[in-house]
């Protein structure tokens, strides 16, 4: 059955009716295969979907390189879960903002968009990325942000999904030394 439908994706592929690009499997995802718990404390992904990873792109260097690396600005807000009326904040959670890059927009697209699990991200890019925590209440803030665009992620524990760990992320636009507020909540239900 498989080389059936390797077969069709082949023949779709080359008759221009369908781009896909091969997967392959990175050492963690078949050593993790039976593993459905998510690893969201960076941005390797891990997501439930554990059928094919995603090839990254090349790291854009020059790209990065061009990125402020120290600002004024503050951005702040709350990380929560809306389940089914009952409003579950991301306590004590990890969160990260992640400057908009064509690197960084591959992410949000294959990853959070899709689901997909992407390959491990090149090590070159947690020089880019700022850390904080949410406190008891979800609340975060992340200080001296250059100006900018950026993808704030985290994720919200919720034991009433099944204990699943949910992941948000938006995007968000700095300027100068101004505060952005983003409200990184999501709803979801039966």
């Amino acid at each position: 059955m498989i080389h059936i439908i390797s077969a069709i994706l082949l023949l779709l592929a080359a008759t221009g009716c369908a781009h896909y690009e091969l997967p392959f499997l990175s050492h963690d995802t078949a050593k993790n295969s039976t593993d459905s718990t998510v690893d969201l404390q960076g941005v390797n992904d891990g997501v439930t979907s554990k059928k094919i990873v995603i090839k990254r792109i090349a790291f854009p260097a020059d790209e990065y390189a061009q990125l402020a690396t120290s600002g004024n600005s503050t951005v702040k807000g709350t990380i929560a879960v809306t389940y089914n009326g009952r409003k579950i904040p991301g306590r004590q959670t990890r969160l990260y903002l992640n400057p908009v890059t064509s690197y960084a927009n591959q992410w949000y697209r294959e990853s959070y968009l899709g689901g997909h699990t992407m390959a491990p991200s090149d090590k070159r890019l947690f020089n880019y990325l700022k850390f904080t925590a949410s406190n008891q209440n979800g609340a975060f803030a992340f200080y001296g942000v250059p100006a900018g665009k950026y993808y704030v992620v985290g994720t919200v524990n919720c034991p009433e999904c099944g204990g699943k760990n949910i992941r948000i992320a938006r995007k968000v636009t700095v300027n100068g030394s101004n505060t952005a507020t983003v409200d990184l909540s999501k709803s979801i239900g039966l």
